[in-house]
């Protein structure tokens, strides 16, 4: 009878363990600049990763592991961003991300000899997408090489299948974040034989008038921008009082509903923008986070947010994170490491999150996913789709990140 009361004591013991250990959370990172440069955007994303999560743990979690997003500011400081990554791991957190192209940069070779995973959907380094060298780094979605490599195919497409003789200005902040285009942009011209100019302004970007009057007499048929924020409406007032037409305006992912809005939603007709996701609140995603968690009063932030595309973009960086967490949980079991969250990520086949972004395929060499982008237009009430989901000039941009993922490979940062 003793030794049945210990055996039972030992069973009881090990279902407590076992229920323990299947209640241990799944632990996200988003060291995030949520008071300085990209505060317009960081909190609807942070928001959006935050309802995601209660959504799946409405439903079990992930085999029973609840998901937790750990969400801490940066001021998007590189030093104070890795000061979040180092805290952040010692609390067990191995996916992190810092939607900051300089923070991405600082935290990056730790990253990588750490073993830990790196997200940088649409920030960052463009040749991450190389997963031969950048093993840890998962910039999934479009990178701002193919974005811009995207906006150059739409132009061309509507200059009847040639650039020649087509005049593209390229308007950017002088940051990281507006050169980053560059390099690509350069090799295109050289290919298709368009005449490019190049137009900086400085931070914060609120003095824009001498790159638009040097613009004016460059007469461009198309302006590609890497703008943010605000930056998008001193620019619109700066074609007005240039006498260009908004229509010519291609803007970088990072243009939203509240620029709009302060542009004006009439004046703003005809200006366009890349998108790496659908907008709008209808989408059955978005229509279910609302039943479940907005209706009930369960909703982790503004209701408002969820009309702005920055809040879809969020939901699809931190769904396609989790997608690679199932599936690691699915191939190889608790508990996880980051091991095992990059085999799940580069397991990643035809996702779209039903159909709120392009379809992604992810594998060990290429941790971008595809690159596909679709250009929209604001009509006067709503963003039209002008063209659909595509990847253009694929070799141009492998031919650059090779180039560039070679030279870090051999550089000290790397060693």
């Amino acid at each position: 009878m003793k030794f049945l009361c210990i055996a039972a004591g030992v069973a009881l013991s090990a279902v407590s363990v076992l229920s323990a250990k299947a209640a241990d959370p799944i632990r996200f990172g988003l060291c995030y600049d949520l008071t300085k440069v990209y505060s317009f955007v960081t909190p609807q994303v942070a928001q959006a990763a935050k309802d995601y999560a209660d959504l799946v743990n409405s439903k079990g979690g992930l085999d029973g592991h609840p998901i937790e997003m750990v969400v801490q500011d940066h001021g998007n400081e590189p030093q104070r961003g890795i000061e979040c990554y180092e805290k952040l791991k010692r609390e067990g957190v191995m996916v992190f991300d810092t939607l900051s192209t300089p923070v991405s940069r600082a935290v990056l070779p730790r990253i990588m000899k750490d073993g830990n995973i790196l997200l940088q959907s649409l920030v960052g380094r463009g040749d991450a997408v190389d997963g031969d060298v950048f093993k840890w780094v998962f910039p999934i979605g479009p990178t701002y090489w193919g974005q811009a490599a995207n906006d150059i195919e739409y132009i061309k497409q509507k200059s009847g299948g040639t650039l020649k003789g087509v005049k593209i200005a390229f308007l950017y902040v002088d940051y990281p974040f507006g050169q980053e285009p560059i390099g690509i942009i350069k090799t295109l011209a050289a290919k298709e034989g368009f005449d490019l100019q190049l137009f900086p302004y400085p931070l914060p970007g609120n003095d824009q008038a001498s790159a638009w009057t040097q613009m004016r007499r460059f007469a461009p048929d198309w302006i590609i921008s890497w703008s943010l924020s605000n930056m998008h409406v001193i620019a619109s007032r700066e074609m007005k009082r240039n006498g260009i037409a908004l229509d010519k305006y291609i803007a970088v992912n990072w243009m939203n509903e509240v620029d709009i809005s302060n542009i004006g939603a009439a004046a703003a007709k005809g200006m366009k923008r890349g998108t790496n996701v659908a907008g709008g609140s209808n989408h059955p995603l978005m229509q279910e986070i609302i039943k479940q968690l907005y209706e009930k009063g369960k909703g982790n932030g503004d209701r408002k947010n969820l009309d702005d595309v920055y809040y879809n973009t969020g939901l699809a960086i931190w769904s396609i994170a989790i997608e690679g967490a199932r599936l690691a949980l699915k191939k190889d079991g608790w508990p996880l490491t980051s091991e095992k969250i990059k085999n799940g990520l580069e397991s990643i086949n035809g996702y779209d999150a039903n159909g709120m972004i392009a379809p992604v395929t992810v594998s060990a060499k290429d941790h971008g996913g595809g690159g596909k982008t679709r250009i929209e237009m604001w009509d006067g009430s709503k963003w039209v789709p002008q063209t659909d989901w595509i990847a253009a000039y694929t070799d141009e941009v492998w031919n650059v990140v090779k180039t560039q993922s070679a030279d870090y490979a051999k550089s000290d940062a790397a060693k």
